[in-house]
């Protein structure tokens, strides 16, 4: 008889799939936040089918759960095929990287080596053998630098004394010739069947006559008593041919407690070309007692299984940041924060609503240039610049969007080096840049530029009819009555930012007018405004009492440029962002009402607080005032007599109003309003002394 030696085992391998830590990222940010529940993950492996090179246990993107509610509520394991046969494993991932490396590993395993031990005992390998290789992994995912650190373990229950082996050789040597080409078969077989291909523990039974079988864990008991020969085969990952792999450490565990088998013939079954190998695979013989303990329903055995990295019991790392595509690496990255800012501050924040609405900048001057950094920063990837300006040499220090090259040769036209560098400064935003000027009231427009003016005219009025949100950031009070009025008509959320030297004014305007609209007659509102209607918040017309007209001409070096404290836009920009994500989160949009400071508590059910229409505020003060302002009936940009006439005439109206701009005030009845009050005189009544010292 040959000597016994104590049996080895080859460890298990891992090896995980780059797609695996992508989908966790994702899981990460998007489900997970800061839960560290343990996730159930499944894990793949086959039969070695390489004569040097043993098969991995991989992690695949499929290995994580495509919805954790499903898997929370579901023990079923992803489906497998003859090459991928599926494990069941649980992921421990951690929010720091000092709890990754604090996590109790001793403890970790041994649970799992528990529940390895109570599905033995239960039967329930019988039934589902693959939880014979459970195995689990701890990680930690450093989604700022795309670096994972992580640790398989494969627990295995440590035997007792020590299985031995007394035999152990290639399988064609084991067999005669008829027991060999039968098994082969009957491998094959095994392996072609889909019910059975995932299946990395059977039996093997040989009758008298050398024919054999294959049988699931379930007709243990059936083939004992039928005395046929009996063998215990199982997918054998490792290629050495003195060395069965890491999963017949449990297979032999399971054995000589259930079966009470002490004497256990083994098939390390390994392929080679997708069929069955019998000079690669391995038969032998084991010896294993079972202690008394075992039998001690209350206990556990010990376990090991914490893999190698190299020569080290470590855990390893892997840095994505250097494999993946920076234009892929950047577009993860921009979205970092705000799915950050779900997991504790903002849970509600709807970032599928930012990435698909499309923003139009009308202005891509000082504070174009700063709206369109921060709707990048809050995720949104569609924006159309309009301007009709160049980059001039004194616009880079102040106007961020551009540099020194955009200056040159006369400079690029602002809205084409705008997308430039927005495209630079984020691959994935989906810029876009139109160079045209505003029609403006008290601009006349010859007729030879009659044409080319309705053709802005029109092109102003298709973007914004194909935009979801316009802001107002041109440097002129008229420039900003056309677009005004487009956005009254077509219903469309407009946003102004306006700078003066040491101050701002940033605001919402009010909802358009439907054809049903009708307006108040010279009426005392709720605010108790006289001519100002309670039910719209005004434009930013609506408090002038003159039409915009032209404001460039006969201008000096000063008022040439715009001349304000360098501070002040970035503010005005910031506040005017942070209007537009309030209202997009706002239940009733953009016809959310204005709201001061006050009217909102603490307990407000709006997460990102109050809802104001203006904001207005002043750098020489430090101060910033919350205003509201209802819409006005008799405005020349947003009032339905205005937008009723340009309904009707259209761009004919435009003009006339570009020519004349003392129609919109005819128009509007500004010039009978004006009129009758210069013609008002008051009366001063003049009260006696008495009636002084009475109220006094």
């Amino acid at each position: 008889m040959a000597e016994s030696t104590v049996l080895q085992f080859s460890p298990f391998q891992s090896h995980v799939e780059e797609g695996f830590w992508k989908r966790l990222s994702s899981l990460k940010l998007n489900t997970l936040g800061l839960d560290e529940t343990p996730v159930k993950i499944t894990g793949f492996y086959g039969p070695c089918s390489h004569a040097q090179v043993s098969s991995h246990l991989y992690l695949l993107d499929e290995s994580l759960p495509a919805n954790l509610a499903e898997e929370s509520s579901s023990s079923e394991m992803v489906l497998g095929n003859r090459n991928r046969c599926p494990i069941p494993g649980t992921l421990y991932n951690t929010n720091t990287l000092e709890s990754f490396r604090g996590l109790d590993k001793q403890s970790l395993i041994r649970k799992e080596a528990k529940k390895i031990w109570e599905e033995i005992c239960s039967g329930r390998v019988e039934a589902a053998c693959a939880v014979l290789s459970r195995f689990l992994v701890i990680s930690y995912a450093d989604l700022k630098k795309w670096t994972f650190h992580y640790w398989f373990a494969f627990p295995a229950l440590v035997l007792n004394p020590s299985a031995l082996v007394s035999k152990l050789q290639p399988a064609s040597e084991w067999f005669n010739l008829e027991e060999g080409k039968s098994l082969s078969e009957a491998c094959n077989e095994w392996r072609k069947s889909s019910l059975t291909a995932a299946v990395p523990f059977f039996l093997v039974i040989i009758t008298a006559d050398s024919h054999v079988t294959l049988r699931p864990l379930k007709d243990w008991e059936t083939c004992q008593r039928d005395g046929h020969k009996l063998l215990f085969g199982f997918y054998d990952p490792c290629h050495l041919p003195s060395n069965p792999g890491w999963p017949l450490r449990n297979f032999l565990a399971f054995i000589c407690s259930r079966c009470k088998i002490e004497k256990i013939q083994f098939l390390c079954y390994r392929e080679r070309h997708g069929l069955a190998d019998l000079t690669h695979s391995l038969v032998g013989e084991a010896l294993v007692s079972i202690s008394q303990e075992w039998k001690n329903p209350q206990f556990i055995p010990e376990a090991v299984g914490w893999e190698r990295n190299g020569s080290k019991l470590a855990p390893r790392r892997i840095d994505l940041a250097t494999s993946m595509d920076p234009i892929r690496l950047a577009m993860s990255a921009a979205d970092l924060n705000l799915k950050l800012m779900r997991w504790r501050a903002l849970p509600s924040l709807n970032l599928d609503k930012l990435s698909a609405t499309k923003c139009l900048l009308l202005g891509a001057g000082t504070l174009g240039c700063q709206v369109a950094r921060m709707l990048m920063a809050w995720g949104i990837k569609k924006i159309t610049l309009v301007d009709n300006g160049r980059v001039s040499m004194s616009n880079p220090l102040r106007q961020s969007l551009y540099t020194l090259e955009d200056c040159l040769n006369g400079g690029d036209w602002k809205a084409d080096a705008a997308v430039r560098s927005l495209k630079s400064i984020f691959p994935g935003v989906e810029a876009e840049g139109f160079t045209f000027a505003i029609p403006m009231p008290g601009h006349p427009v010859q007729a030879k530029e009659t044409a080319g003016v309705l053709e802005d005219c029109r092109r102003l009025q298709n973007l914004i009819s194909s935009h979801d949100v316009i802001f107002l950031l041109t440097d002129t009070r008229e420039s900003r009555w056309l677009p005004t009025l487009l956005c009254t008509n077509a219903n469309k959320l407009a946003i102004t930012a306006a700078l003066g030297f040491d101050s701002y004014v940033v605001m919402r305007h009010g909802a358009g007018v439907s054809a049903d609209d009708k307006d108040a007659s010279f009426s005392v509102c709720s605010s108790g405004i006289e001519g100002h209607e309670s039910r719209r918040l005004g434009c930013y017309f609506c408090n002038d009492v003159v039409a915009p007209n032209d404001s460039t001409s006969n201008r000096t070096l000063d008022q040439q440029c715009t001349v304000t404290r360098p501070g002040l836009a970035p503010i005005a920009s910031a506040l005017a962002v942070e209007l537009m994500i309030g209202i997009l989160h706002h239940p009733e949009g953009m016809n959310a009402p204005g709201e001061m400071a006050s009217s909102i508590s603490e307990s407000s059910s709006q997460p990102l607080g109050i809802l104001p229409h203006q904001i207005r505020g002043s750098l020489s003060q430090f101060s910033q005032m919350v205003l509201v302002g209802s819409s006005f009936n008799r405005c020349t940009a947003c009032s339905n007599l205005v937008v009723s006439e340009y309904r009707r005439r259209e761009l004919e109206f435009v003009i006339q109003a570009l020519n004349h701009p003392n129609y919109l005030e005819d128009l509007t009845g500004l010039t009978e309003l004006m009129d009758k009050a210069r013609s008002f005189n008051l009366d001063w009544e003049e009260d006696d002394e008495t009636d002084i010292e009475t109220v006094l």
